[in-house]
């Protein structure tokens, strides 16, 4: 089955450290991978709202930015959130999106569940700081969401960095950037009494 990348940007200015970094570990994959690009601040998603004691739940056409994302999450094997590590989680434009996960769980004929299971889930993620327990939060959120849709995750490629390229002096972040994607992720689970797995070191 040949691999589909997609990579959710979710800064609100292009060209960030995150985005950076991101596509640092993008140039490894092999030609035959195929990589779709989407920043959510250039297709905003509406506000969420959540239905789930409606009976009105439509599948969004493919021509709104909400149908343009579901259809490229449907298509993908592997999603990447590319999330600065805002307030120590995601910005609030990728948390939007992934509320939209809510509602394409209670869409007729959409099966998101099943059909998200067993793909991958990763993320990238840049911070202003030195200690990366910070990105904890952020880690768990992506773990713990993989886990409820039987999904793999493949952990958290993490950089520092504050003005515009600061991650690029981030050696340690490049380094780690070249085998991100390389071998498979494990299934991710729930374990009682586990804290959230750590940032990818």
């Amino acid at each position: 089955m040949t691999r589909r990348f997609l990579f959710v940007l979710g800064s609100s200015r292009p060209d960030g450290n995150t985005e950076l970094l991101a596509r640092r570990a993008a140039e490894q994959l092999p030609e035959d991978v195929e990589q779709r690009w989407i920043s959510l601040a250039d297709h905003p998603l509406p506000d969420f709202v959540d239905r789930r004691r409606d009976a009105d739940h439509v599948r969004a056409p493919s021509d709104t930015n909400t149908g343009l994302l579901l259809d490229a999450t449907l298509a993908a094997t592997d999603i990447v959130i590319v999330s600065p590590v805002y307030w120590y989680s995601v910005s609030g434009l990728t948390k939007r999106y992934l509320d939209y996960w809510s509602g394409w769980l209670r869409t007729p004929g959409l099966d998101f569940k099943a059909n998200l299971a067993g793909r991958t889930l990763w993320g990238v993620a840049v911070l202003a700081d030195h200690e990366p327990s910070v990105a904890d939060p952020y880690a768990g959120l992506l773990h713990n969401s993989a886990a409820y849709m039987g999904m793999r995750f493949g952990g958290v490629l993490l950089g520092n960095g504050s003005a515009r390229g600061d991650v690029l002096k981030d050696t340690e972040a490049l380094a780690r950037a070249k085998e991100f994607f390389a071998g498979e992720a494990p299934l991710a689970r729930f374990s009682a009494g586990e804290a959230a797995p750590a940032v990818t070191p």
